[in-house]
């Protein structure tokens, strides 16, 4: 199947609506209290193991989806499934018809789809935030043998980055996704330069 954001809304709702009946060894439990599970299409947006972008759209996607998870007939409801590979793999059901037309939910994401299609950042600010969260966090993972040698200050992490985005872009350039993750070297550099003190 063509990518939705490839397709106009009626050729999209068309391809989607139903899909989880052609996924390969997957049953959808839901479907058997539904009346009409046939207009829903399953739509994932993340699993365990996503990194920063599919977190950040994933966050989007959920943000602008909410209205329509409410009610007591919803068009819109969460899902997470258990996958053999990534432990989960979660997004939503999304009602594609309602009484033969188009419903707004599907139309929502099918907007958010064809921006994807378009740039892969639905959010530049969201996207930017966890990718700095991530690069504080792998600095103090890379620091945890370091850490003994110096007396750290507090938000430590966020000096250290700053210095090295200024002195060592590469250092802090986000790799495989996951933020950036510097090396020892490169944090020694960067304590000395900050003026961290030895405890050796």
């Amino acid at each position: 199947m063509s990518s939705i954001g490839t397709l106009d809304l009626e050729q999209a709702a068309k391809a989607a609506a139903g899909n989880w009946r052609r996924f390969p060894s997957f049953v959808w439990w839901r479907a058997r209290e539904m009346d009409d599970a046939a207009g829903f299409a399953i739509i994932y947006t993340h699993h365990r193991d996503s990194g920063i972008l599919d977190q950040s759209n994933a966050a989007i996607i959920a943000k602008t989806l909410k209205p329509y998870t409410e009610g007591d007939d919803p068009d819109v409801i969460e899902e997470s499934h258990s996958h053999w590979a990534v432990g989960h793999i979660d997004g939503f059901a999304v009602r594609v018809y309602r009484n033969g037309e188009i419903t707004e939910a599907f139309h929502k994401y099918h907007e958010l789809a064809e921006r994807m299609d378009s740039y892969p950042i639905l959010d530049e600010s969201d996207f930017s935030q966890r990718e700095y969260d991530a690069t504080l966090e792998n600095i103090g993972l890379s620091a945890h043998r370091l850490k003994h040698d110096y007396a750290l200050p507090d938000g430590w992490e966020g000096d250290v980055f700053s210095w090295l985005s200024d002195n060592n872009q590469s250092a802090v350039e986000s790799r495989d996704d996951q933020g950036g993750w510097p090396s020892e070297g490169d944090l020694v550099e960067a304590f000395d330069a900050l003026g961290f003190t030895r405890t050796d």
